[in-house]
């Protein structure tokens, strides 16, 4: 299995065959007036969120196009980055585009060389960056880049592409730019705490909330609106919601997991959707050694959201969801037990990861987190089909499996039929464990 250390050579291997084959493949980078032109697909809160970031990074850019499946969300973000950023957005009538075939229009508007923000839902990212990649651009994707392992397949061979034109592709698991967290772990790597002997990931809070069906609102956009509710849309809680603090874990132990056994349910929650309310899945690294990722929404609950590290000498709490990383000798983690806490300059990993992004395209410097992001995002989608089957897992068994959460995703239609259908009652498909074929 490929560590990060490992990747990270195997990347820089493959950057230099692309500095040999120069003379065939071109390189790809901003255009001659230094102009970097942006389109955004995908307009919601995290789209405007990635947009502004990247109006705010150094150097002359403009967004050019945008897409969405909503009206009143791309003119929603167009109003907002419009008054943000006056002289960085110019995105008339003609290059505002709606519908689930938008984005091919947004990407044709940058052309090769520009960059693309693919910050829909999940399920589309595979078929979006294979588009984005397809025609030179470069992107930044949001996480959690695809929701079953046949559409993690094709954001692998999507990056493999993307390396041999050159392209630079960042994936938004800001958490791995968040400077506090890098020194944290980077101390971690060094020995600080002793060898990694278990790792806790934990998302715990309030109820996802869900937005009512709108009359007239078409079954397909229903679920689209309310995409954190539906599998096929966002690959579940563990997956969508959990990705950032089981990435910190898999980074802080520099392994990927092996195999996966778990559960999860529902409970409380009585909203109609295809929502667990709680997810409990044991990972064993190649090691033998243990990352435990558990995560609940229901309210009145005990809320905590981070990572624990456990080492043979100290321990760590750190990850997403905690601003102030520390390292403790033990594993009481008191005050008089600290070894660490970062004392550097604030750092916005938001901000940061898009400001790498635009150097990596203007100093044409080798960019591609795309093996890395989809590692991640296969973590939470082996713990999914552990809890989800009832089954011990392994990482091969999963990302071997032929199972489409959405099957031709890209002959979908707003107005067509949706992947999942509710009964006479509303009430949508739920996984059984024990039961359901779920990879």
């Amino acid at each position: 299995m490929t560590t990060r250390r490992e990747f990270l050579k195997q990347s820089g291997s493959a950057v230099a065959g692309v500095a040999l084959a120069s003379t065939i493949i071109p390189h790809v980078h901003a255009a001659e007036d230094n102009t970097i032109k942006i389109a955004l697909v995908g307009c919601g809160g995290r789209g405007t969120g990635a947009a502004a970031n990247a109006l705010s990074t150094k150097g002359p850019k403009k967004l050019v196009a945008m897409s969405d499946v909503f009206d009143y969300r791309l003119d929603a973000s167009l109003k907002n980055l419009s008054g943000q950023f006056a002289q960085d957005v110019d995105v008339p009538k003609d290059r505002q585009f709606l519908g689930l075939d938008g984005y091919k229009k947004a990407i044709d508007a940058v052309g090769p060389g520009g960059l693309v923000l693919l910050t829909t839902p999940p399920a589309f990212r595979p078929m979006h960056l294979e588009y984005a990649v397809a025609k030179g651009c470069n992107v930044f994707m949001e996480k959690s880049f695809a929701v079953d392992a046949p559409g993690i397949r094709r954001v692998l061979k999507a990056g493999e592409e993307g390396t041999k034109k050159n392209l630079k592709i960042a994936g938004g698991l800001m958490s791995r730019h968040y400077k506090p967290l890098e020194e944290a772990v980077q101390k971690i790597h060094d020995g600080e705490i002793g060898q990694v002997i278990t790792c806790w990931a934990y998302r715990e809070h309030g109820p996802v909330g869900m937005a009512d069906k709108t009359p007239g609102l078409s079954e397909v956009a229903h679920q689209i609106r309310n995409y954190s509710n539906y599998t096929w849309l966002n690959g579940s809680f563990i997956l969508d919601w959990l990705i950032h603090n089981l990435d910190v874990c898999c980074w802080v132990k520099d392994a990927w997991p092996v195999s996966a056994q778990g559960q999860g349910g529902r409970q409380v929650r009585t909203e109609k959707d295809q929502l667990f309310d709680h997810y409990a899945v044991e990972y064993t690294f190649p090691d033998g050694t243990r990352l435990f990722g558990q995560g609940r929404h229901i309210a009145a609950c005990w809320g905590f959201f981070g990572d624990v590290i456990h080492g043979s000498k100290g321990s760590a709490v750190l990850g997403e969801g905690i601003t102030d990383p520390k390292l403790y000798k033990g594993y009481q983690q008191t005050p008089e037990n600290q070894i660490w806490k970062y004392d550097g300059p604030p750092c916005n990993h938001y901000q940061y990861e898009h400001d790498l992004l635009f150097d990596a395209i203007r100093q044409d410097k080798p960019y591609n987190e795309t093996q890395r992001c989809a590692y991640a995002a296969m973590t939470g989608i082996l713990g999914r089909m552990a809890a989800e089957s009832g089954q011990q897992i392994t990482w091969d068994e999963a990302m071997a499996s032929n199972l489409e959460l959405a099957p031709n995703l890209d002959k979908l239609t707003m107005d067509g039929e949706a992947p999942v259908k509710p009964d006479a009652d509303g009430n949508y498909p739920i996984a059984l464990p024990g039961i359901s074929k779920v990879y």
